[in-house]
């Protein structure tokens, strides 16, 4: 089966959105100063803290995405289970973020608005974007 065009349109855009969560969370796991400056200590401290599953969620939700993408655009019905990892390790850093840690995040995060909170959801509702388009894929034949 040739490859529709929109799987070009679709994993790069992807490879390139998450791309971005990749480059925030190295630059946090390395605690770049320059790039940590723009957090309030309150925030720095929320994420510093972090226990190690959360931090193992952060990771398989950020890197599972830029596998996915990467997946997506080679055509391989691996694909979906990479996103579905990203999915679980972002559900697990939600569930952390707004129902577990000791100072939810929306209060943490409050001081810059709406904005963070918003965003966050965007982010899982993109993830959840891509694993129903890998999945409809997958049952087209474009995925081997």
């Amino acid at each position: 089966m040739r490859t529709p065009w929109h799987l070009w349109l679709t994993g790069v855009a992807a490879l390139l959105w998450n791309a971005g969560g990749a480059f925030d969370y190295y630059m946090m796991k390395t605690s770049n100063a320059a790039y940590q400056a723009q957090l309030s200590p309150a925030q720095r401290a929320f994420y510093d803290d972090y226990p190690f599953w959360v931090n193992v969620a952060w990771a398989l939700g950020v890197w599972g995405a830029v596998a996915g993408a990467i997946l997506l655009l080679l055509r391989s019905r691996f694909a979906i289970h990479a996103f579905a990892i990203s999915l679980a390790g972002m559900a697990g850093n939600l569930v952390w973020g707004y129902f577990v840690s000791p100072t939810p995040m929306s209060e943490v995060m409050g001081e810059a608005g709406l904005f963070p909170v918003l965003f966050t959801f965007a982010i899982a509702l993109v993830g959840i974007a891509l694993l129903v388009y890998a999945m409809r894929m997958a049952q087209r034949g474009v995925l081997r």
